[in-house]
């Protein structure tokens, strides 16, 4: 039992492994945003075109 709980103690790959899962995480996220704050910002300006393509010269 003693040995199992060392070699527990020193085993480093679930620490690592949520290491790895909260960085895929925070980038996701940072992804999420971008796309999101891009998509609208597409939209408005779509929108832009199609009321001058509507109403020239306004």
């Amino acid at each position: 039992m003693k040995k199992f709980t060392q070699r527990f103690l020193r085993d480093n790959q679930g620490v690592t492994a949520i290491e790895y899962g909260l960085i895929a995480g925070l980038v996701v996220l940072v992804i999420a945003t971008a796309v999101t704050s891009l998509g609208t910002h597409i939209s408005t300006v779509l929108q832009d075109v199609a009321n001058l393509i509507v109403a020239p010269g306004a």
